[in-house]
């Protein structure tokens, strides 16, 4: 296969698999995603998701949570890890969106990320969920199946990103990230990967990660 079939493969075989495809982390507008999101920076959705009803029941703007202190809003979000950090980041943000912002949050990359405790990845998440503005978020799953696939040398996730962008339309890189991260999750996980049930690598993969696969297998 050359790499424009490859792609097309890719492409065909996820809208197959995920015609229509959920948002991981719940929310209900741009702000709670925003900070869905930020919690879910070394832990899993389902822990966030299990979190965010609490927090959200007490404050799902800036408004009411800037009336939290940041001590309160750790103790609620300590499950999902980093809860020091990521309570300084919930709060700072909040006050800043009331600011500069009237409350909402910005559908611009450079404002989103001048945020506290916003990095490139939480941006680009809030802009292709919230709004619906093409960006390619790379996650772990992402950065996994691009390097696996032979669409990237997997040296970091600001390369992965360039060639994610580089190789599929722009127009289906808010779905096509979703869909990667699903597929990914119940097909080629980090740990319990059976290649036999991942019809993408085994189709197009990488030869030195199909043979490193099919070596450990034989030991």
């Amino acid at each position: 296969m050359t790499k424009q079939e490859k792609v097309t493969f890719v492409i065909n075989t996820l809208n197959k698999l995920y015609p229509q495809v959920p948002i991981p982390l719940d929310h209900k507008d741009p702000y709670t995603l925003l900070i869905a999101v930020l919690l879910s920076a070394q832990s899993t959705d389902v822990r966030v998701n299990k979190i965010t009803p609490f927090l959200f029941e007490i404050a799902d703007n800036p408004y009411d949570m800037v009336k939290l202190t940041v001590e309160e809003i750790r103790e609620i979000i300590k499950p999902v890890g980093l809860s020091p950090m990521k309570s300084k980041g919930i709060h700072g943000l909040s006050e800043i969106l009331i600011e500069k912002y009237n409350g909402q949050v910005p559908a611009d990359f450079e404002a989103l990320e001048s945020l506290p405790a916003v990095g490139h990845k939480t941006a680009s998440v809030v802009m292709s969920q919230a709004f619906n503005i093409p960006a390619f978020p790379v996650d772990t799953h992402i950065h996994r199946l691009m390097y696996r696939w032979g669409f990237t040398n997997g040296k970091n996730v600001v390369q992965t990103e360039k060639d994610a962008k580089r190789l599929f339309p722009e127009d289906l890189w808010n779905i096509l990230h979703l869909q990667i991260i699903w597929y990914g999750r119940q097909y080629s996980p980090a740990r319990g990967w059976n290649l036999e049930k991942d019809v993408i690598t085994k189709t197009i993969g990488r030869k030195t990660v199909i043979n490193d696969y099919l070596n450990k297998k034989s030991r």
